[in-house]
């Protein structure tokens, strides 16, 4: 009868230990799915954000066919859905490489590198966080019990970096 006492508290504290290892790692991917929409929030903001400066560049600039055509680019990455987001904001950032900055004035210049810029950063957070998701998403553990839930799985950002 001991052994079975025995092996029945063995098996508990196996199951226990199984047990507290799952939510620990259900915890941090609830942290990770966090993280990933923060990042997503701060790409957002910074999105909209160099789309404003686009359209001040825009509004800045003598009307033309190109002014036009990044006023126009503007608006469609701002209100384009997440699944078109990227190809808009490709076009924006084509369109923004070949405004001639030395024509500009020295604040509006100095405003968009700061907006593109912010966009670089906050798209390296995004995908770091889509990364880093994915990464515990491929794990057996998590895939067997199925401790991503119902979450979406994370999408990586690819956009044209713009020359710094």
């Amino acid at each position: 009868m001991s052994v079975f006492v025995v092996l029945l508290v063995v098996l508990a504290a196996i199951i226990l230990f199984g047990g507290l290892f799952l939510v620990a790692t259900a915890n941090r991917l609830d942290r990770l799915h966090i993280r990933l929409d923060a990042g997503w929030a701060a790409l957002d903001a910074a999105l909209a954000r160099r789309a404003v400066v686009a359209r001040t560049v825009a509004a800045g600039a003598p009307l033309s066919a190109e002014a036009t055509a990044v006023l126009q680019a503007a608006d469609t990455a701002e209100t384009a859905r997440r699944s078109e987001r990227e190809a808009a904001e490709n076009e924006l950032t084509k369109l923004l490489a070949t405004v001639r900055r030395e024509q500009l004035p020295p604040r509006l210049a100095d405003e968009l590198a700061d907006a593109e810029q912010r966009v670089v950063i906050a798209r390296h957070v995004h995908n770091d966080a889509v990364r880093d998701t994915l990464a515990l998403r491929r794990r057996r553990k998590v895939r067997y019990f199925k401790l991503a839930g119902t979450a979406p799985r994370p999408e990586y950002f690819e956009i044209v970096e713009p020359e710094l």
